[in-house]
């Protein structure tokens, strides 16, 4: 619930806020991970993706999260019921009988976000992790009144995407253009916008694109704006973002509350441990390693740039960088695991096996060496 205070007469007005939660479909970059999971609850830093972005919507005073979703919601809804409770939000599904495109749910989700006060409503691409400056991109729409807000961030090499062209001082958006041949920018959609409810009048009930369709509608009337995100931007739907995503996570950390990373002999760097995590003599642990709840690091351990996943058990001596090991998997002695290497749920890589990039199915004994990258069914 969020308060202001309008006109001479100081007269307090409460509305809630909403926001709707772009999760989409089957999450095949990161399969075997969304064999088991749906994407947005894959672990990221040891809690659901999609959690991060939840409870910092909580924290901005976001009262009921929609889900846009055409897989499994029923998944999404049994796991989120707990988090409903904890946080005290209210989180619905709206379930797309078809792929309705980046738009098309906002147009099924009408009903939920229109509630009549004129407020604006968040939408965010679930994939999306950063420090979600929620409070400033609220600020900032107020101010500029136009009918729309994306945020938008800094590239180094901005012919690979869809480019927002923008006037510097007030942040209006002239035009987008999709992957520049010569230089006119630097600054790409974040997929976190601010959108006032009159923006649901330009979208119709059909697979259409908020990116290529309606924006540039907005944009053409001269009422949309974007505000350059501070900090870190990644989006994780695939493996070696995904590991990227995680070393900027992890720094941002460091920087804002340092005391939740692990410290000690054993520790290079930026490393996060759940505190029911054991970890044995003699290890080596970071940087940019997230260890989940449960997990068991036996004596001698070397693990640099993975996540081990909730009830992992890496046994003496082996060795894990640059990759994602899955929930309940187990790693042998003296094994060495690299080269983005993902194990699904439940996989045992037996002991002094080699994997160099193998991306393994759940519920699999590897019991031979994967000398190159390749899938494992």
């Amino acid at each position: 619930m969020m308060c202001v205070q309008q006109g001479l007469r100081k007269e307090i007005r409460c509305f809630t806020m909403k926001a709707l939660i772009l999760v989409g479909g089957f999450g095949t970059r990161l399969r075997p991970l969304t064999l088991s999971f749906p994407k947005p609850l894959v672990d990221f830093a040891n809690k659901p993706m999609i959690l991060h972005q939840i409870e910092a919507l909580k924290e901005v005073g976001v009262t009921e999260v929609v889900l846009a979703i055409n897989y499994r919601p029923e998944v999404m809804i049994n796991f989120l019921k707990d988090f409903e409770d904890k946080l005290g939000i209210t989180i619905t599904c709206s379930q797309e009988t078809e792929p309705l495109g980046t738009a098309g749910p906002l147009a099924l989700a009408r009903d939920k976000l229109a509630d009549g006060s004129g407020e604006p409503f968040f939408v965010l691409n679930s994939d999306v992790i950063s420090e979600y400056p929620f409070a400033e991109l609220i600020e900032f729409h107020k101010s500029h009144g136009g009918e729309a807000t994306i945020m938008v961030t800094k590239v180094d090499e901005p012919s690979k995407y869809g480019v927002v062209v923008m006037e510097e001082a007030t942040g209006r958006v002239e035009r987008f253009v999709e992957k520049p041949k010569i230089f006119v920018g630097n600054k790409i959609n974040a997929g976190i916008y601010l959108l006032n409810p009159s923006v649901l009048d330009r979208i119709e009930l059909r697979p259409t694109s908020i990116e290529k369709e309606v924006f540039p509608q907005i944009a053409a009337d001269q009422k949309l704006h974007a505000m350059v995100l501070p900090g870190f931007w990644m989006d994780v739907g695939q493996p070696r973002d995904y590991i990227t995503g995680l070393r900027l996570y992890l720094d941002s950390l460091r920087k804002k509350s340092a005391a939740k990373l692990a410290s000690g002999a054993h520790v290079v760097g930026n490393v996060l441990v759940h505190e029911s995590a054991k970890i044995g003599e003699g290890c080596l642990i970071g940087p940019d390693v997230a260890i989940g709840p449960g997990c068991v690091v036996e004596d001698g351990v070397r693990l640099s740039r993975c996540t081990v996943m909730r009830g992992v058990r890496i046994k003496k001596h082996a060795c894990i960088s640059n990759s994602i090991i899955g929930w309940h998997s187990t790693v042998g002695q003296w094994a060495r695991i690299e080269n983005m290497t993902i194990l699904g749920e439940d996989v045992h890589v037996c002991d002094e096996v080699y994997s160099n990039g193998g991306v393994v199915l759940p519920h699999k004994e590897i019991k031979s060496s994967i000398l190159k990258p390749e899938i494992v069914m």
